[in-house]
């Protein structure tokens, strides 16, 4: 049997070294994010209705994706398996194999998923969509070359994020969003569930959260830029009740995705000081903010009613979200309230601090506490780290990537996700006058695909400590669903590569190539997404 053996770190060296064209094989396979092995035969096998599913009894999730599996066959592919053959699609639980990772063989009577866990046979199962995507299909099935797939993750957080404060989004979308992230093999879902302009979670003990800090009286037309400013008249909101935030937690955990969800404090917290003006430095009254942007309305930190309030709302938030983070935000605080109120000058004074960033310090160090408590760990943007930083805080770094050298360099968790390469809501060309309305800036497929989460700065003996980088999808100047998935897709595929795929691996070129598989899925999804020019 001739048979090609094909490392995707070892193509380029192959091409160059001895002329080889093995390259375009693997581009045509349309894998992706890219696998770390690939060995390719010329052999191929043909998957009918006649073939059927079976496990090795490893983990009780191997039924429901084999159920899941037998639904996608029939539904994307034509085939609805019955069995009367000896030929079977084969998943199994093992021990053996890298964390997250899988191995796929293909023989003439037998395709093989394993994985170490169920979440790496699941990824396994996208691959295998992948190359039945990407196989020849004919009236009796579909042809699929014999081949084996060695592969697993480089990073451990491969995320995307929604924010809905601004524009609310409902379950539906939010469970279509996370098969987009299923499909990516990514495993977060950071959840941005409150802001200025809207409060999204439903919490018993504080029902005017809903009632009140949930809509908006109008929203922006236009850019924040333009002058003079025009409205749409129109009240606008929404929220979460507890039984669709589990309902979204869920059908998450059924693609092994976690939700982490986002609770703003200090800043960006008009929409709550609306309904509990007394949690202010002021006492209000507030409004739920409809101007997009920071705002001097803040959470006051010399109150103890603050800290109270928010040990209640998050004990209520650990109850809806089983996953080990909570994201308390912490960007965009300013301090001028607390400059100007008595309250907040005393709590400086009081605890020793020097300054308001030190506040703002002490102010997150408390909810790390709370946190703590309730066995979550604490997430923060980067301004988390003014003032000195919590003792266990996860720091996720957009105002560049310093601030996640400088966290992971002190021994912190960091998730890499800088306006440079990781803002969605950019626009997705130069020529803006014919894209739809964004908030600046310009981020290209291209860009996405050039980042790499581990940048020079950091000690090799801390690279450990990123965790990995995320996508960031913010909404205010995003007001549907179609316009989500067309600011985030593809260019969440370029960041799935980047945290999945080997940075050694990984080749533009290949990339746009085995993208072209990529955009017949996103037709069968019937995603509104942006095809690069």
């Amino acid at each position: 049997m001739f048979k090609k053996e094909i490392n995707t770190i070892a193509i380029l060296l192959l091409i160059s070294m001895m002329g080889c064209n093995l390259k375009p094989e693997v581009n045509e396979l349309g894998l992706v994010p890219l696998p770390k092995s690939i060995s390719l035969s010329d052999h191929k096998t043909t998957i009918t209705d006649q073939w059927d599913i079976q496990h090795n009894g490893g983990h009780d999730d191997l039924e429901t994706l084999s159920s899941e599996i037998s639904t996608a066959l029939a539904t994307n592919y034509n085939l609805s398996l019955s069995g009367g053959s000896s030929r079977s699609i084969f998943l199994n639980v093992e021990s053996g194999l890298a964390k997250e990772g899988y191995e796929i063989t293909i023989s003439d009577d037998e395709i093989n998923i394993s994985g170490s866990t169920p979440n790496g046979v699941f990824y396994g199962i996208q691959t295998l969509y992948q190359l039945l995507d990407s196989g020849e299909a004919s009236d009796s099935g579909i042809d699929l070359n014999h081949l084996t797939i060695t592969d697993e993750p480089r990073f451990k957080w491969r995320g995307m994020h929604l924010d809905v404060g601004r524009h609310f989004f409902d379950v539906s979308f939010v469970k279509k969003y996370i098969d987009y992230l299923a499909l990516h093999k990514m495993n977060v879902f950071h959840w941005h569930l409150t802001e200025d302009q809207g409060w999204r979670v439903e919490i018993d003990a504080y029902p005017k959260l809903t009632e009140i800090s949930a809509f908006r009286d109008e929203s922006l037309i236009g850019h924040y830029r333009d002058k003079p400013r025009q409205w749409d008249g129109k009240k606008y909101g929404g929220y979460y009740s507890k039984e669709d935030m589990a309902e979204v937690v869920a059908y998450a955990q059924s693609k092994y995705i976690t939700v982490v969800p986002e609770i703003e404090m200090p800043g960006h917290t008009r929409a709550v000081l609306a309904a509990y003006p007394e949690l202010s430095c002021t006492g209000g009254p507030h409004t739920v903010a409809k101007l997009w942007g920071v705002h001097k309305e803040v959470f006051c930190a010399g109150k103890e009613e603050t800290f109270q309030f928010l040990e209640t709302v998050l004990t209520e938030v650990a109850e809806i979200f089983p996953g080990p983070y909570i994201h308390i935000g912490g960007d965009e605080c300013p301090k001028d309230r607390w400059k100007e109120h008595d309250l907040d000058q005393q709590r400086i004074q009081a605890e020793g601090l020097k300054d308001e960033h030190e506040l703002q310090s002490y102010f997150i160090k408390r909810i790390e506490g709370v946190l703590d408590r309730l066995g979550k760990n604490l997430i923060g943007w980067d301004e988390i780290l003014e003032g000195g930083l919590a003792p266990d805080a996860i720091v996720q770094s957009w105002r560049g990537m310093d601030g996640g050298i400088a966290a992971a360099n002190a021994g912190h968790e960091v998730i890499m996700s800088p306006t440079s390469h990781a803002y969605f809501d950019y626009y997705q060309s130069e020529d803006k006058e014919n894209e739809p309305l964004a908030i600046g800036g310009f981020l290209s497929l291209e860009k996405v695909y050039e980042f790499d989460p581990v940048p020079p700065g950091i000690d090799p003996e801390k690279e450990h400590f990123i965790l990995g980088g995320q996508g960031n999808v913010w909404t205010e100047y995003i007001s549907t669903p179609e316009k989500v998935e067309y600011m985030a897709i593809p260019r969440m595929s370029a960041m799935a590569e980047v945290l999945w795929s080997r940075e050694q691996d990984r080749d533009y070129e290949s990339f746009t190539s085995r993208m072209d598989w990529q955009y017949k899925r996103f037709d069968r999804m019937k995603v509104s997404y942006r095809k690069p020019n």
